[in-house]
């Protein structure tokens, strides 16, 4: 008997079976591609721009201003639903291309899933070269988008029709791989995109990839319950993982059975409520002092989640206890194995789950609790103090700004930022409600995310709040999807904090002897020295222009009265703060590794490099 075939373009073909496609875990089903992201070019506007016009009927359309953008809110998309859903990513070959590549290192690098669909040149080579082609003169079959392949976690060039069908099937493979996952590039030809195919009926049939919870070993499980039960002074890092495999309900039991405190990495944080008496805040450079004196005094250290990166171990200077050993339980092997630990390979939740099982009856020592309860009281004043303004008149600093907007969140809200200063306040002081209100991209820390992403996480959460926390130099990155916001209806809350030059980056430069050279925004004088005015910008009209509603705000009580109004309003709404630059966060309770100049004529690097090297001194190989 003969299969029936549905003859259809390549590009129509992919964009019905990605409408076919769906994730299941734990019972629940939803689409994997929930929509798609396009700006049209030549490459694909008469391929995958004309599929979508034939399939606008199952395959939700997004116009985006730019590239990166749009990867970006497809990743915050995918973010605020858990990894089961996301969005796939259209553009034209050329720069259109390449203008990915820094969107996708931020997905891989997360961990988390989005589909690329970037035009390539003809496969046929009917004229050589095209407009846009790059000539490799030894190796004919690189284009432009071979640049994708490093920061990809799969890759494929679809260069005859038919070949669309085992690597289609592969791209959904990866995206739903909860240990594989990040960002996977189909590479189209513009000719193959146009080209039509007999297409076997099944590629079409709905297809449910379940999304697994793998549990874990018994032997690791044994070993990793044994090393729990013989420490004194054992401390949980809670890790993106957490909030991926939905464990939060999972961690919480495993903290009130054994009493053992919670730090978290930024992708961590909020695993555990803010009030809950094992949450001991961030950890690493930007984490809480208790959190990071309990990680300089632990004994054991578990793991969930967490890549371990250099602002969670304080750049290999954090676990200075002599003894001190590892627990990583991760999804990952890669990342299990890391600081030579004991390992759990296994879902977050199904891990956590059996631990709490396997030590059934075991608490840490009263008075370790105590101890850290007591920190966790001292540093709830700090966070206060920072936080708080006692004068509603006053000119708002960056901590104060995070309070005002404390008190008119609620459980439900979502707060996105990733660069610059923020991170580091966020971190070390604010108050996580919920398992999704912190929303910190910190794997790739990249400036110009946070606007496309909330637009992204706005259409995961329609009802929710939204607010994306920028910064001055953040906002001059990437404000192009305010555009998409206005388009779409989509009541997005820009918190724009106007300090008049990169602070972050200018403390740190003032922190290794760069003197804060070139990180201000300040008028350049004849002698190529700047002055102190700050440059005559108005970003507050910038936004404006781009279709937001814009309140100015320029005291305490102005802010905390122009957030409220944001929250809710309809429409998307831009706060704007001239802030304080003084420096009101607590300072870096860990160190964080920036080389000095080792040799250096000016004064300001000398003395950098000598407090360089007794930090570093201090640094541990975990074997």
């Amino acid at each position: 008997m003969s299969t029936p075939t549905h003859r259809l373009t390549t590009a129509q073909a992919l964009v019905r079976f990605l409408a076919a496609q769906y994730t299941e875990r734990d019972g629940v089903r939803q689409r994997l591609i929930a929509g798609t992201w396009g700006i049209f070019g030549h490459g694909n506007v008469a391929g995958i721009g004309q599929a979508l016009v034939e399939h606008a009927h199952v395959m939700p359309y997004h116009q985006g201003r730019n590239e990166q953008a749009m990867v970006h809110a497809a990743v915050g998309y995918a973010r605020q639903r858990g990894r089961l859903s996301t969005q796939a990513v259209t553009t034209s070959i050329g720069p259109g291309a390449t203008n990915l590549v820094t969107g996708a290192a931020l997905a891989t690098i997360n961990r988390l899933p989005v589909l690329l669909l970037p035009g390539d040149y003809f496969a046929a080579h009917p004229a050589d070269p095209l407009l846009q082609q790059l000539e490799h003169p030894v190796e004919a079959d690189v284009s432009v988008n071979d640049t994708l392949r490093p920061v990809s976690r799969y890759f494929d060039r679809i260069t005859r029709p038919e070949a669309l069908i085992a690597s289609a099937l592969n791209a959904m493979r990866v995206l739903t791989d909860p240990a594989e996952t990040g960002a996977v590039t189909l590479a189209l030809p513009q000719d193959v995109q146009a080209e039509a195919y007999d297409w076997p009926g099944e590629f079409f049939a709905e297809r449910v990839w379940r999304v697994r919870r793998p549990a874990p070993d018994p032997a690791e499980l044994a070993a990793a319950a044994d090393a729990i039960r013989s420490a004194s002074r054992p401390l949980i890092v809670a890790g993106g993982g957490v909030h991926h495999s939905a464990a939060e309900d999972a961690l919480r039991a495993l903290a009130d059975a054994t009493g053992i405190p919670v730090a978290s990495t930024q992708a961590g944080k909020g695993s555990l409520r803010y009030d809950h008496p094992a949450d001991v805040g961030g950890i690493g450079h930007t984490g809480t002092a208790v959190a990071d004196h309990l990680a300089r005094t632990a004994d054991l250290v578990v793991g969930v989640g967490t890549r371990h990166t250099d602002f969670t171990t304080a750049s290999g200077t954090l676990f200075q206890n002599p003894g001190v050993r590892f627990v990583n339980l991760n999804i990952t092997a890669f990342d299990a194995h890391k600081l030579a630990a004991t390992t759990l390979v296994c879902d977050a939740r199904a891990g956590l789950t059996a631990l709490t099982e396997a030590l059934a009856g075991h608490r840490v020592d009263a008075a370790y609790e105590a101890e850290y309860r007591a920190g966790k009281e001292r540093w709830e004043r700090v966070v206060e103090a920072a936080l708080r303004s006692d004068d509603d008149s006053a000119v708002p600093t960056q901590t104060q700004v995070l309070g005002a907007l404390d008190t008119v969140v609620g459980d439900e809200d979502v707060v996105i930022n990733a660069a610059g200063s923020l991170p580091g306040d966020l971190h070390k002081l604010w108050r996580a409600r919920s398992p999704r209100q912190y929303h910190l991209e910190y794997g790739y820390s990249c400036m110009g995310y946070e606007i496309p992403a909330a637009v992204g996480v706005q259409q995961a959460a329609p009802d929710t709040p939204v607010w994306a926390l920028v910064g001055d130099g953040t906002y001059l990155m990437m404000p192009t999807e305010i555009v998409t916001a206005v388009q779409e209806g989509l009541p997005v809350n820009v918190v724009l904090v106007q300090n008049h030059g990169y602070a972050s980056i200018g403390g740190l430069s003032e922190s290794v002897g760069a003197e804060r050279f070139g990180t201000a925004y300040r008028h350049r004088v004849a002698d190529g020295s700047f002055t102190g005015a700050p440059l005559p910008v108005d970003l507050a009209a910038n936004a404006g222009s781009l279709g937001m509603d814009v309140l100015r705000a320029k005291a305490v009580g102005e802010l905390r009265e122009a957030l409220r109004t944001a929250r809710a309003s309809d429409r998307p709404t831009c706060v704007y703060v001239e802030t304080d630059p003084a420096p009101t966060a607590p300072p870096a309770e860990a160190w964080w590794d920036v080389p000095v100049a080792e040799v250096a004529g000016r004064e300001p690097a000398v003395l950098a490099r000598e407090r360089y090297d007794r930090e570093a001194a201090r640094r541990r190989r975990h074997l």
